[in-house]
């Protein structure tokens, strides 16, 4: 390590945010760096980018690549910006070739209990790289000497022959940037479409217009114009992550690239690169790991005899043929838009990945007689796809489609406890594009999928300060598969049952019995006889009781001041609880919370409790539904400001009294 004497100046973290369009200088420090204890516009960031810079173009060697150079400089001010020190760049590969880092560099400066600057250098040899599977791998490596209030500095280049995947450029990361700068220079035989994606703007002014460079590109001795661009942003603010959204990928602030056509230097000739979906549609009809296994249905003919057997309409048909593939296929858990070993080695197997099920399942539909495509889409964390020309890179699933009697049933049999007719909560997202081998492909949204679930309590208020009685769910749509993976866990019924008791704080279960938990197109149904503690001291003329026992919410998941992207739950859900309490003649309720009634704009969704007496016996209720899976950046005060009134409204207690 090297030190170097460091004179300590005020914490003061005044940096400068002026842009350059060249790299700056690796290997540098200053004292404001080392000394800042907190980032001026976020104090609440625990690291920061002083600076970072990418410089990205097509490369003139033996083959034609994508030549990238990277370099940023983080401040850490504490522990918990540590992990921006560990450091993991993934890359994509291929049996043929892949892209390729080179040049890794990286040092720490920090400021040790003598008052001196010390510098710590990366070590090569803790550069390391990992599989993570047959297209991707990811480098990876550790900076020296991280501790609170250090500086790390690394830069690497990458080497890709995907140039028809410009290298892309995220702006926003997870922590703020004092400034971002990507420097592009783009062959003009090549036409890329450049999008910004996210709500931040570009710097403007007239050093970011783009400029020509003459004759920068040569291949074979033949030359080319190239255009250079600036593109950069300056005191860019963290993106902050919130409960309730898909990929942060649709949303972070990056500039994206995609090769639409180039001019061939040895012809003249203009290529066209971006397809339409009349050409996609007719290259999957023919390709052996989706069209030509989509062609497969005589496979299953003989082995779906004994499963159709007394099937007379085509729903009972197709939800045989459903539990049929979920039982013979088990999900490896990778996903894929093409099958991996194919329909008939999956089957035989027992096993694949999702490809290789739900056309398994497609292929069967159809020997069934049941009209039924192929849908690839996105999930949820892999991000949304664009709809103006087809980018099967950002496909990554397929599920199928059942049209039964004019009604449309999205089907995927990955999960052996998902009920017919629903997606896995990944594949909620957006639409999806049907594939057909006969008809052009098309957009479809999926049906909205929903939760419902109801709860009754019936209580009796005991002498000895117990309140006896049953509690009965009924659960359906996603409550009623959450709940069924809950109780697959154990292995047995009764050993959930005990176990809930053990998570029930307040509550003691007697006996408990739950219906239909293989029968996943019903309802989930649980019953149990429970007792509760209300008050200890037998004496006292006053209790107090809160009603909302169940599904309590204590904190508001929805804290930002702003939040610049929807909240997606997915599927809509409602939450109806009716408690009712007969008490003793000798008691009466003194005090009991207000009726509320709150309801979200456009019929969005509501919050109701409701209270009323009859003789010795009262009854509570309250719903909380939502009636939209996706809340637009706009609704976000009034989904936040829901969650706080029905806060405060489960804050609120019953008062006894006993006469």
């Amino acid at each position: 390590m090297k030190k170097f004497l460091l004179a300590l100046a005020p914490a003061i973290f005044a940096l400068c945010t002026s842009v350059n369009a060249q790299d700056f200088d690796y290997g540098k420090f200053s004292y404001d760096e080392l000394n800042s204890k907190s980032y001026n516009n976020d104090t609440s960031a625990h690291a920061v980018v002083l600076k970072e810079y990418g410089n990205a173009r097509i490369g003139e060697a033996d083959r034609i690549t994508v030549e990238f150079d990277y370099h940023v400089k983080i401040k850490i001010f504490d522990n918990k910006g540590f992990d921006n020190g560990n450091i993991e760049i993934p890359i994509r590969v291929n049996s043929d070739s892949g892209e390729e880092i080179t040049d890794v560099e990286g040092v720490t400066y920090y400021i040790n209990e003598k008052g001196e600057a010390v510098r710590a250098e990366l070590n090569p040899k803790n550069v390391y790289t990992v599989k993570d599977n047959i297209y991707w791998t990811t480098v990876k490596f550790a900076m020296p000497a991280v501790r609170n209030g250090c500086v790390i500095e690394y830069k690497y280049h990458l080497r890709s022959p995907y140039i028809f995947k410009f290298k892309s450029w995220d702006f926003q990361s997870d922590i703020p940037k004092v400034s971002s700068v990507y420097q592009v220079r783009l062959p003009a035989v090549y036409n890329y479409k450049i999008s910004l994606r996210g709500f931040l703007k570009l710097l403007e002014g007239k050093e970011y217009e783009p400029q020509l460079d003459r004759e920068c590109f040569s291949v074979n001795g033949i030359k080319a114009d190239c255009s250079r661009f600036l593109f950069a942003m300056k005191d860019i603010p963290a993106f902050k992550e919130e409960e309730y959204m898909t990929s942060k990928n649709n949303f972070l602030s990056a500039l994206n690239f995609e090769l639409e056509d180039y001019t061939s230097l040895n012809t003249g000739s203009k290529v066209k690169v971006t397809k339409e979906w009349k050409d996609v549609d007719r290259e999957m009809r023919t390709e052996e790991s989706f069209g030509s296994q989509l062609k497969k249905k005589d496979f299953f003919k003989d082995k779906l005899v004994p499963v159709l057997a007394g099937k007379s309409t085509n729903l009972e048909k197709a939800q045989a043929v459903y539990h049929f593939i979920q039982k013979n296929i088990k999900f490896n858990k990778i996903y894929g838009m093409y099958c991996g070993d194919g329909v008939k080695k999956s089957f035989e197997k027992h096993t694949g990945n999702s490809a290789d099920i739900n056309i398994a399942l497609i292929v069967a539909l159809k020997s069934a007689g049941i009209d039924a495509d192929a849908v690839i889409m996105s999930t949820r964390d892999h991000g949304q796809v664009t709809k103006i020309y087809p980018v099967l890179s950002e496909f990554d699933y397929v599920v199928a489609k059942a049209e039964i009697d004019g009604k449309s049933y999205f089907l995927d049999a990955t999960d052996p406890l998902l009920g017919f007719g629903m997606l896995p909560f990944r594949c909620l997202n957006d639409q999806g594009r049907v594939f057909s081998l006969e008809k052009p492909s098309f957009w479809i949204d999926f049906a909205i999928q929903k939760e419902t679930t109801t709860y009754s309590l019936d209580f009796k208020l005991q002498e000895n300060g117990k309140l006896k009685g049953t509690i009965s769910s009924y659960l359906t749509g996603y409550d009623a598969y959450r709940k069924r993976a809950q109780i697959k866990k154990f292995n047995t019924v009764d050993e959930f049952i005990e176990n809930y008791d053990e998570r029930m704080s307040k509550i003691k279960i007697l006996k408990g019995t739950i219906n239909n938990i293989d029968s996943l197109e019903a309802a989930l149904i649980e019953k149990y006889e429970v007792e509760i503690d209300v008050y200890d001291n037998l004496d006292a003329k006053k209790f107090t009781f809160n009603p909302f026992l169940l599904n309590k919410i204590t904190e508001n998941p929805f804290k930002l001041e702003e939040r610049n992207y929807p909240v997606d739950w997915g599927v809509a859900s409602t939450e109806r609880i009716t408690l009712n309490i007969e008490l003793p003649q000798n008691y009466k309720v003194e005090y009991s919370p207000k009726n509320v009634g709150l309801a979200l704009p456009d019929n969005g969704g509501r919050f109701i409790t409701n209270f009323n007496t009859t003789g010795n016996v009262f009854t509570f209720s309250h719903i909380i539904q939502l009636n939209k899976p996706v809340y637009s950046a706009s609704e976000y005060p009034y989904i936040k400001e829901l969650f706080n009134q029905i806060i405060l409204a489960q804050k609120v207690d019953l008062l006894f009294t006993k006469g």
